[in-house]
């Protein structure tokens, strides 16, 4: 697409989105934008206005991490996750206006369109990009002149990106000059979409306890739960595609014990089916306790598995340059 219609498209999107004055409709226009003429419709999207936040409090838990730090450290996850989303839905990434804020704003290495044959994939990754685009500008507008700006992040595909070390560490690839490509096909990205949707709920399950604010805790709840329906959405379509490529079903087990085997002892992780393999075919699409309750990761776990380190690090994997914000290091999880 012509980047004058790219233009013309973002206008009309800000015209309409100023006379609603709806934020997360003008996320929508946004995304539309991106996303070319057959999805100006989006614009028309309307959605409740949000009350205004509140200023970010200190968290009674740590004197030294507010609720602001906390949104921050999402917004960092939320900006991996809408990039490779966007790329692989409507082959571009998010508008320059997404992208400021406090720290080093950073450039993102790769990305591509995936040539989608199964349209219930292609329809699921338009709307989850979507809703990655909507997180990126919802946190951004909350958070106000205090929001991080995007880090460096790696979403490309060569043999030492972060998709093919964590395809590596998985074995669904073996060889150091063996590629994964999350691009390549339906399959291949929602098996990449894995590697990311399990943490994200993880993340935010673990950072709630730090919010004391109710206006923030309720927004991140609120991004919890979409997140959740996202993983679980992923997590289904793997497993009914699984019934006749049994290895799919494995890959998802292979890359839920690379993540265990980063974020520390616990073994929470879990592939979607309890077996671990194509034998059993019982579905364990909801990853949860024996209570039947989500597990929770802290900020430290998070970054160990983005990072594709066991150690204390602030830097690497899906963000070679650490992420913005205070929250940045990994835990040391030997």
């Amino acid at each position: 697409m012509e980047q004058h219609q790219i233009n013309e498209i973002l206008a009309a999107c800000d015209k309409r989105r100023d006379e609603r004055r709806s934020f997360l409709r003008a996320a929508g226009g946004a995304t539309a934008a991106v996303a070319g003429a057959g999805l100006l419709a989006a614009c028309d999207k309307t959605y409740p206005t949000p009350a205004p936040f509140p200023t970010p409090t200190p968290s009674p838990t740590s004197s030294a991490t507010t609720d602001a730090d906390v949104l921050n450290f999402a917004l960092n996850l939320e900006y991996l996750e809408a990039q490779f989303y966007s790329y692989a839905a409507f082959g571009v990434g998010l508008n320059s206006n997404l992208l400021t804020g406090t720290g080093a704003q950073g450039p993102v290495a790769g990305g591509s369109r995936v040539p989608f044959s199964d349209p219930l994939v292609a329809n699921y990754a338009r709307e989850i990009a979507r809703d990655e685009i909507a997180h990126v500008a919802f946190l951004r507008s909350a958070l106000g002149s205090s929001a991080v700006a995007q880090p460096a992040i790696d979403i490309s595909v060569s043999p030492t990106s972060a998709f093919s070390n964590a395809a590596r560490a998985a074995g669904l690839i073996t060889a150091s000059t063996d590629s994964f490509n999350p691009y390549a096909s339906d399959e291949n990205f929602l098996l990449g979409a894995f590697i990311f949707e399990d943490v994200g709920v993880t993340a935010y399950k673990g950072a709630s306890v730090l919010i004391t604010n109710k206006t923030f805790l309720e927004a991140a709840a609120g991004i919890l739960a979409a997140e959740a329906y996202h993983a679980g959405l992923v997590r289904t379509v793997l497993y009914r595609k699984g019934l006749t490529t049994p290895s799919l079903i494995s890959a998802t087990e292979s890359i839920s014990n690379a993540r265990d085997s980063l974020d520390g002892g616990s073994d929470l992780d879990q592939g979607v089916a309890p077996s671990g393999s194509g034998a059993s075919l019982k579905s364990n699409i909801v990853p949860t306790d024996g209570s039947s309750v989500a597990y929770s990761r802290s900020a430290g776990q998070v970054l160990n598995i983005v990072y594709l380190n066991k150690a204390a690090a602030t830097g690497g994997g899906f963000f070679p340059s650490g992420v913005n914000g205070t929250i940045r290091t990994s835990a040391a999880s030997g």
